[in-house]
């Protein structure tokens, strides 16, 4: 954890009361710092209540799958800490799975299934491409819920 993340991390915990050490982890939404303030908007308006990435990014040397309680630290897109949010659930699913209530609380876009579908399947086709691996919706996603519980 960065000096300026310590920093955020401790006076979250003095404003709680929390005796949580360290977030599970500190992670920035999308893959620009641009998206990342787009996304951190909608979680800190309490638009965003979910996200959602592919199972592979995740493993011993990855990042942790998140669990239940879990606690996140979410960075703006200059990677400045803004806000701390709670894991509520944690779902593995195939990508072709995903429904239109999990896609409204991901809050992007119009909310809707077919949008979340062109936004997601064009970001993972990028990262696929960046990454150089086959992108099939029969990947698995690792639906994740959350709750805003601090920011400053």
């Amino acid at each position: 954890m960065s000096p300026q993340e310590q920093n955020f991390w401790n006076r979250f915990r003095t404003a709680t009361g929390t005796e949580i050490a360290a977030p599970t982890e500190s992670f920035r939404f999308g893959d620009s710092p641009s998206m990342a303030n787009e996304l951190l908007g909608l979680v800190m308006s309490g638009r965003k209540t979910a996200t959602c990435a592919l199972a592979r990014w995740y493993g011993p040397d990855l990042s942790p799958l998140p669990a239940e309680g879990d606690l996140f630290l979410i960075l703006d897109g200059c990677d400045t800490p803004r806000c701390v949010i709670r894991t509520l659930s944690v779902d593995i699913r195939p990508i072709r799975e995903v429904n239109a209530e999990f896609a409204h609380a991901e809050g992007e876009g119009d909310r809707s299934l077919e949008g979340w579908r062109a936004e997601h399947l064009e970001f993972w086709q990028r990262e696929a491409k960046r990454e150089g691996f086959a992108f099939t919706e029969d990947l698995d996603a690792v639906l994740h819920r959350f709750v805003l519980i601090w920011a400053e």
